[in-house]
């Protein structure tokens, strides 16, 4: 359903909706792709890893009960029930980009630090079986560091390659691989270069901007899932510089049947319906209206 106010549109985007946003500390370019590709020498360090960790022979294995474990436990990985350590190797061993720990001890320090330095928040969005005795994650943590007084929000997503050990169906190696950069092999100066540029002093814009979750971010583009919300779309004559921004702008400026004028928002939604770019609208967002 629409209404229509002198040739612009103000109508609700569905509840799921993904978009685009260059991420303000660094550029970015947008971009639809929500997969990465790996190298085969990637493949073959990433599964030489696991099969140190895992003794080769017997049948394939049904790990349904363990994807089930990883659901429930993951998400108290930063909280205070904490994960299930009984489930884990005492030799567990984890590696990052830029970490790596060989047992459970270490492993869990490492989760204990970055509780006390960056109070994570940590989304569990898939678990699914990729080997005989492997089970793969994928998932999204944002953190802020607290000891910096402007208090950086970093995102990692990615996925972690965790090895099941068949004598007794524990995970014996967890490798995480971030979307942000190619060499995920540790000591990686390109994680620390992309922890590096999440850590400098920059800042946004104070105006509303919709509820989303980060789904995927990489060195190029963000994937997004943003909540309902509403818009006012104009159409235009191009991406860039169309004289329909103007007209939707216009709108919240109080060029509409109220003559009301709406507080400033973000994003702006500029797009093509077509390669040929005949159709072009632009979008933006209203604000929230509260009761």
């Amino acid at each position: 359903m629409a209404t229509t106010f002198s040739g612009q549109h103000v109508r609700q985007i569905p509840a799921i909706t993904t978009a685009l946003r260059r991420p303000a500390a660094f550029p970015k370019q947008s971009s639809l792709s929500i997969s990465k590709r790996v190298s085969p020498l990637k493949c073959v360090m990433q599964r030489s890893f696991v099969e140190q960790s895992v003794p080769k022979g017997g049948a394939a294995s049904n790990l349904k009960e363990l994807i089930d474990f990883l659901y429930a436990d993951l998400p108290h990985l930063f909280d205070e029930q904490g994960i299930d350590r009984s489930m884990y190797d005492s030799r567990v061993r984890f590696r990052d980009p830029i970490t790596k720990h060989d047992t459970i001890d270490g492993y869990l320090f490492n989760i204990r630090l970055l509780k006390l330095l960056f109070s994570p928040q940590f989304q569990l969005h898939r678990v699914w079986q990729t080997g005989p005795f492997e089970l793969t994650t994928r998932w999204t943590m944002v953190m802020k560091f607290v000891l910096i007084p402007w208090r950086p929000e970093l995102v990692f997503t990615g996925v972690s390659i965790m090895g099941v050990n068949p004598e007794n169906m524990k995970f014996c190696s967890h490798v995480d691989l971030w979307d942000s950069i190619e060499n995920n092999e540790y000591f990686s100066l390109e994680g620390v270069v992309d922890v590096a540029r999440q850590l400098r002093f920059y800042k946004t814009p104070d105006l509303e901007t919709p509820n989303y979750e980060i789904l995927k971010r990489t060195a190029q583009y963000e994937v997004r899932k943003y909540a309902s919300f509403l818009v006012a779309e104009t159409k235009g004559d191009k991406l860039s510089g169309s004289s329909g921004f103007n007209d939707v702008a216009g709108y919240i400026f109080g060029k509409n049947s109220t003559m009301e004028k709406i507080p400033m928002t973000t994003p702006v939604f500029t797009q093509a319906n077509d390669a040929e770019l005949s159709e072009v609208s632009i979008q933006i967002v209203l604000p929230w209206i509260k009761n």
